[in-house]
């Protein structure tokens, strides 16, 4: 089996891009075989944040009646308070192009803030009824809030936490149970405010891609905005006016099969063929009316299933082929 890294290696040294002592130390450096544990403790420090925010729910939760309502708000303000201060205190100034921590360890500081400024917000909504009864506009200021955490911070954790307060402000979750429900997939107006989301979100990163304001963000950016099209799409294939989703569906799929080979990325070529298989097959059983077409369609299905399998694997591979290709 072909070592990756040192076939890209090898390509980059023969292409003139590196210099043969820094492959030598490359290859010196493979040699020692060292094992990187960063990835495993950046994971669990991001597990340590979502545990000890839970915890502070779960604590409150249980207590709420002995310790009062404005300790706990008290309290959890102190904590966000310390979390920002110690991240201003070591956070390069701000920068359209990227920037990093010296230490790590601050990016889950600030995302610690970050969710304990949602818990603070949620709470005196919950509690004291700030914004009327109307709980969207705590998710909205929310996601304004974490959205100016995210590029101050250059955090694309915190632009998740953005981005999902920004889609629940419109009525929407994209949670497997919210999916499925017929208060959203049975809402037409619900499903192209999702819709209409999804393009502000590809057009914001297409300016900002252009403006070169924090261009790495793009594919978080992209990701979303391309599942929740999707996903909105899909929904909209199973409505009665299915029609008026048929050309913004065929747009999307188009759409992002051009961009996963501009940035050659695979998860937005796998995404882009499951939803328009999918999408596909709906609207096949929508134009089936013979009740013989079907149940022969219905008989020739294993083999239909099989058949897409493959054609998914070769897609696939096609398309790694190519992406390896273009790197070297």
């Amino acid at each position: 089996m072909i070592d990756k890294p040192s076939f890209l290696t090898s390509k980059l040294f023969e292409k003139d891009f590196i210099s043969k002592e820094q492959f030598d130390d490359f290859k010196e450096y493979k040699a020692k075989n060292i094992f990187s544990l960063n990835t495993e403790l950046l994971f669990l420090m991001y597990a340590s944040v979502l545990l000890f925010t839970s915890g502070i729910g779960v604590l409150v939760y249980q207590n709420i009646d002995s310790i009062g309502h404005i300790a706990i708000l008290a309290f959890v303000l102190l904590l966000t308070v310390l979390c920002f201060y110690f991240s201003f205190k070591n956070a390069p100034l701000f920068s359209k192009l990227e920037t990093k921590f010296k230490n790590p360890i601050y990016d889950y500081v600030i995302l610690t803030g970050s969710i304990l400024t949602c818990v603070f917000l949620g709470y005196i909504q919950f509690q004291y009824a700030v914004f009327g009864l109307d709980y969207k506009w705590v998710s909205l200021s929310s996601a304004l809030i974490c959205f100016v955490i995210a590029y101050y911070f250059d955090s694309r954790m915190v632009l998740s936490i953005a981005l999902t307060a920004l889609t629940t402000f419109i009525g929407i979750t994209l949670t497997p149970q919210k999916v499925f429900e017929n208060e959203f997939m049975s809402n037409p107006i619900l499903l192209f405010s999702g819709i209409a989301l999804g393009v502000l979100l590809v057009v914001w990163t297409i300016y900002s891609e252009k403006d070169g304001l924090k261009k790495h963000f793009h594919f978080v950016f992209y990701t979303f905005a391309q599942h929740l099209i999707g996903i909105c799409c899909l929904s909209g294939l199973f409505q009665e006016q299915w029609y008026l989703f048929l050309p913004v569906f065929i747009g999307f799929i188009y759409y992002f099969y051009k961009l996963s080979y501009t940035y050659f990325a695979t998860s937005f070529f796998v995404f882009t063929f499951l939803y328009g298989f999918i999408g596909f097959n709906t609207l096949l059983i929508k134009f089936i009316d013979n009740s013989s077409l079907f149940e022969f369609l219905i008989m020739f299905s294993p083999f239909y299933i099989i058949g897409s399998i493959v054609l998914f694997i070769s897609l696939v591979k096609k398309f790694n082929k190519e992406k390896h290709a273009s790197i070297s």
